[in-house]
C-alpha cells in the first residue's frame, strides 16, 4: 500500500486518511473569513487534530469559481504566520500548503510546511516542480482547466475521465522526470466541472487506482451536493458524507474536508465493512 514521507514521519495510506482544511482567507465558499485571526486558527487546528485530522492543509487564496486574484506577497502574509502559530502549539502536525505559486510554498516549507497541495499541478508557476523536488516532500497534484478566475468558461470535454487521466499522467510524468517521489493525484472536483460532470468523475474514480499513487478527493460541501439538494453550504455535512463513502469505495486514500469528526467515521465504518 501506499506511505507518505512527510520529512521523516511515514504515512501508512493503507487506511484512508484525512485532511482538515483551514482556509486563511475572506472569501472561501463554505467558511471565508472565519479563521484569519491567529487565536481562531489556532483554535480551529486543534480541533481538527483532535478530531483525527492526519494533515492540516493552509490556503490563503481562495480558489471558489470568480474568486478575486491575490498577489503573492499578500498570499506569504497569509499563510506564513498561520503555519508558525499552528506549529508553535502543535510541533508534531503535518501540514499542507495550498498554492499553486512556488515561491509561496517555499516560504511556508521553509517555516515548516511538510507538504504541497497544488491546484495547478505545475502548470501555473513553472518553477513549482522543482521547488518541491529540492524539499522533497509529497505533492498533490490537482486537474483544473484555465485559473480560479475562468474554470468556469472550460468545461467542455469530448471523454471526460480519459482527459483528466491523461492531464494527470503527463503531469506525473513532469513531476518524476523533476525528482519529485511521493506524488498524490487529485482528479479536481468543482474546478472546471459541471455539476454533472462531478458526478461522472466520482463514477469513474476507481480508474484512477491504475495510476499507483494516492487519490484525494475534494467534496466537502461542495456544490454538486448543495445545488443537487437544493441547499445551502452549511447544510451539506450529510450529502458530503455520502459522497465520502462513495470515494472511499472508489478507492480515495485521502479525503480534503471542512469537518473532520465526520470524515473520520466515514472512514471507520469503511474500514469495518471492508474488513468485517
Amino acid at each position: 500500500m501506499y506511505t507518505l514521507n512527510c520529512r521523516g514521519t511515514l504515512i501508512d495510506l493503507s487506511t484512508p486518511k484525512v485532511m482538515g482544511i483551514l482556509n486563511v482567507t475572506p472569501d472561501s465558499f463554505y467558511d471565508g473569513g472565519a479563521h484569519v485571526e491567529t487565536r481562531e486558527l489556532v483554535a480551529k487546528a486543534a480541533l481538527l487534530l483532535e478530531e483525527g485530522a492526519t494533515f492540516l492543509d493552509v490556503g490563503g487564496y481562495s480558489s471558489r469559481p470568480g474568486a478575486a486574484a491575490l498577489s503573492e506577497a499578500e498570499e506569504i502574509e497569509r499563510v506564513v504566520p498561520a503555519i508558525q502559530a499552528i506549529l508553535e502549539d502543535f510541533p508534531e502536525a503535518l501540514i499542507s500548503i495550498d498554492t499553486f505559486r512556488s515561491s509561496v510554498a517555499r516560504n511556508a516549507l521553509e517555516v515548516g510546511a511538510c507538504m504541497v497541495n497544488d491546484i495547478s499541478a505545475g502548470v501555473q508557476d513553472h518553477d513549482m516542480l522543482d521547488l518541491v523536488a529540492e524539499f522533497q516532500v509529497p505533492y498533490v497534484m490537482m486537474h483544473m482547466k484555465g485559473t480560479p478566475q475562468t474554470m468556469t468558461q472550460h468545461t467542455t470535454y469530448e471523454h471526460l475521465i480519459l482527459e483528466v487521466r491523461k492531464h494527470l499522467s503527463e503531469r506525473m510524468a513532469a513531476a518524476r522526470k523533476a525528482g519529485i517521489n511521493d506524488l498524490i493525484i487529485d482528479p479536481g472536483f468543482g474546478f472546471a466541472k459541471t455539476r454533472e460532470q462531478n458526478f461522472e468523475l466520482l463514477a469513474g474514480l476507481d480508474l484512477f487506482q491504475e495510476f499507483e499513487v494516492p487519490v484525494l478527493v475534494g467534496v466537502s460541501r461542495k456544490s454538486m451536493i448543495y445545488k443537487t439538494l437544493g441547499i445551502t453550504p452549511e447544510e451539506a455535512l450529510n450529502g458530503t458524507s455520502v459522497l465520502h463513502s462513495w470515494a472511499l469505495q472508489k478507492g480515495c486514500n485521502l479525503l480534503r474536508v471542512h469537518d473532520v469528526k465526520p470524515a473520520v467515521e466515514c472512514v471507520q465504518l469503511f474500514e469495518a465493512w471492508t474488513r468485517g
